[in-house]
């Protein structure tokens, strides 16, 4: 109708694009890599942003940055006076609501060692080959390079880290950020080659984020505001997201939808890496 309409998820939008225009694409035209590609972007999308927000309020030189930076993201005419009011008021409501994504003094070993070891995997990932399935990016790269270019370039902590101990992560995000060179014609991974590519990265979600997806599920299935499991050792309690049961009700569908044959090949991807229980009885 030429109507102007504001759209802010990302991945909605990539399956739009899929149908509205031609080549360029960003899902795999083989159904299993392309269920794969949507679990490990809504990994990159709820788990990896945990990262992000944990690291930049937890950590004093973070919060600081943060706090001084954003508030200019949306006015760069405010007087400092201003500025000032608006860098605490930001900061402390940010702060307030670390419990929102489950950060807290029980939780934050887990959330940082889960970003150590997504840097170790991730930069052998990328030393292998260019993108997470193959010579071209997916919306599973764009989901991580989403979280990275703040974790990785943004707030000085996990910044730190990246630089010492995965500097071809921290060069990936800068290549992401401009991909006009990448050809129409990269060719995906073949289906023969997902277990071993992928296995790493997803046993690092089935290490953290499916437990996470399942007791959240749960609750809201209960009714209850909250819920609590173990992810990683650790107890792990945090208010109960709807929109986290829309995530696993996709994906559920998403792996319904498939063939039998394709089922079967998820599963074998999938064994022994934690994230089998997303599909169980299905």
């Amino acid at each position: 109708s030429g109507e102007l309409e504001a759209l802010v998820d990302s991945t909605p939008l990539i399956h739009r694009f899929e149908t509205e225009f031609e080549g360029r694409s960003a899902i795999p035209p083989d159904p299993v890599a392309a269920f794969l590609d949507a679990l490990i972007e809504d990994y990159a999308d709820e788990w990896l942003t945990k990262c992000m927000f944990h690291y930049r309020w937890a950590f004093a030189p973070d919060v600081e940055k943060a706090g001084r930076i954003l508030p200019l993201w949306r006015d760069r005419s405010v007087d400092d006076i201003r500025h000032g009011e608006l860098a605490r008021a930001f900061s402390e409501r940010q702060i307030s609501r670390l419990y929102v994504v489950g950060s807290n003094e029980v939780t934050a070993p887990v959330i940082e060692a889960s970003y150590e070891r997504f840097l170790a995997l991730f930069e052998h990932l990328v030393a292998a080959r260019p993108f997470v399935l193959g010579d071209r990016p997916g919306a599973s790269d764009f989901g991580i390079y989403a979280q990275l270019t703040q974790l990785t370039h943004f707030d000085p902590t996990p910044k730190a880290l990246c630089l010492a101990q995965a500097p071809r992560v921290y060069a990936w995000v800068d290549v992401v950020e401009d991909l006009s060179g990448v050809p129409d014609d990269a060719a995906w991974l073949p289906r023969e080659s997902l277990r071993d590519a992928l296995g790493e990265l997803l046993a690092e979600i089935g290490r953290v984020y499916v437990p996470a997806l399942l007791a959240n599920a749960e609750a809201l299935g209960a009714g209850k505001e909250q819920w609590e499991t173990t992810i990683d050792g650790r107890l792990w309690t945090q208010p109960s997201f709807p929109y986290q049961g829309k995530c696993l009700a996709t994906l559920r569908a998403g792996f319904e939808a498939l063939g039998a044959e394709d089922r079967r090949a998820v599963r074998e991807v999938l064994a022994d890496t934690g994230c089998e229980p997303l599909f169980a009885g299905l």
